[in-house]
């Protein structure tokens, strides 16, 4: 009789530790809206719900759905170790949906679709690209700038953002850059997209500097880059710019730049500092010809530029917090490259400015006017005002 009580409490005990140990989280959509969102979760946070969990051993999923969802874990500070999981979470307007985080005994691993991607590109004259299933961009680097002041050719001298006009989901980064040094070029479509979009000395699509009277001033080219997070949610990055000068005052910039899967906008976080005092951060959209339309809201915090581009139409976008915003310009000038959109923000003491920069591309197929183009940045500012909320059952 001994022996089978024994028994049976090992029995039990080991069907207890075989158990997968679960936390059901409740994610919360403050809107009226449908809304598709990255949800980030600490992992300090997992770390008291799950004591020694591996990354690879937790899935989250639906209640009652075998299919767990895409993952990314995040480590933020380059030590190897996450400090961040994302996971992917659609809700309907008003919507509480309920989430179940489980530790597996094996690990999990996905079947992934293109999300995000993002690298340093030396063989394009350092540039740096980033890209999700919709949007590409690219800055530019060291040598490029090196191939300017030495008055040699193939240079590029500018912190301006450029957009590359993509009408594919999987990624052209890697596929575009190939094909250019190849002897092709990117600047002609062959079925994938390609990029019309001219930067020179403007800010292109979403670039900064300090704005005095009627000068910007600007830095130069990065000096230094560092990648953060690469993945199927979520690639983030970071580019060093060296000092530069605004109208005597020295301005130091970094850039920590985010782009989400399925998203028309990146997030930049840009910290801009110095020793004294500057007028404001200027954020700017170059308007080119001038042949397009500016528009904007500034209660809602969103200004946008609608403009034809060969044979389609394109709009560049700035979304950003309302109450940073001191006020907004259609600058139009007969210089070159220096007409734009000016979004002019209060510059920051101790914390960074942080905005939304990004492109809708009529031939790609997601947006296919300008009215179309305002309510996807009217529905993107909503969100940034209203994030979801996330709680943990006790």
């Amino acid at each position: 009789m001994m022996k089978n009580s024994i028994l049976l409490l090992s029995i039990a005990a080991l069907a207890a530790c075989s158990k997968p140990r679960q936390k059901s989280l409740t994610v919360q959509n403050p809107l009226e809206t449908e809304r598709t969102e990255i949800v980030s979760i600490p992992v300090a946070t997992l770390d008291s719900l799950f004591p020694s969990f591996t990354p690879g051993n937790l899935t989250v999923r639906a209640p009652g759905d075998d299919h767990h969802s895409i993952l990314q874990w995040v480590d933020e500070d380059g030590d190897g170790k996450p400090e961040r999981l994302l996971f992917e979470a659609s809700l309907k307007g008003k919507e509480h949906k309920t989430f179940i985080l489980e530790e597996t005994q094996h690990p999990v691993h996905d079947t992934v679709r293109t999300g995000t991607y993002g690298r340093f590109v030396p063989e394009r004259i350092d540039d740096f690209a980033w890209e999700n299933n919709r949007v590409a961009f690219r800055t530019y680097g060291p040598e490029a700038q090196r191939l300017v002041d030495a008055g040699e050719k193939g240079g590029t001298l500018s912190s301006g953002i450029d957009c590359w006009l993509k009408r594919v989901e999987y990624s052209i980064i890697d596929p575009w850059y190939k094909k250019n040094t190849a002897g092709g070029s990117y600047h002609h479509d062959d079925g994938e997209g390609y990029d019309p979009y001219h930067v020179g000395a403007s800010r292109g699509c979403g670039g900064l500097g300090v704005l005095i009277g009627d000068s910007l001033y600007v830095s130069k080219n990065f000096v230094s880059h560092r990648v953060l997070a690469n993945g199927p949610l979520r690639t983030t990055f970071e580019l060093t710019y060296a000092p530069w000068s605004a109208a005597g005052a020295m301005v130091r910039e970094r850039k920590v730049i985010s782009i989400d899967r399925n998203s028309q906008l990146c997030r930049m976080e840009a910290h801009v500092t110095s020793d004294s005092t500057l007028a404001n951060v200027t954020l700017g959209i170059a308007l080119h010809d001038k042949k397009g339309e500016v528009k904007a809201d500034s209660a809602q915090g969103w200004f946008r530029y609608w403009e034809p581009m060969d044979d389609s139409e394109l709009g560049t976008a700035i979304v950003i917090d309302p109450a940073r915003v001191l006020r907004y310009a259609d600058y139009r000038t007969t210089k070159k490259d220096m007409s734009h959109l000016y979004v002019m923000a209060a510059a920051p003491r101790q914390d960074a400015v942080v905005y939304y920069t990004g492109f809708g591309w009529k031939k790609a197929g997601e947006v296919a006017s300008a009215e179309a183009w305002d309510l996807y940045l009217q529905d993107f500012a909503q969100r940034m005002a209203s994030p979801v909320t996330v709680r943990f059952e006790k």
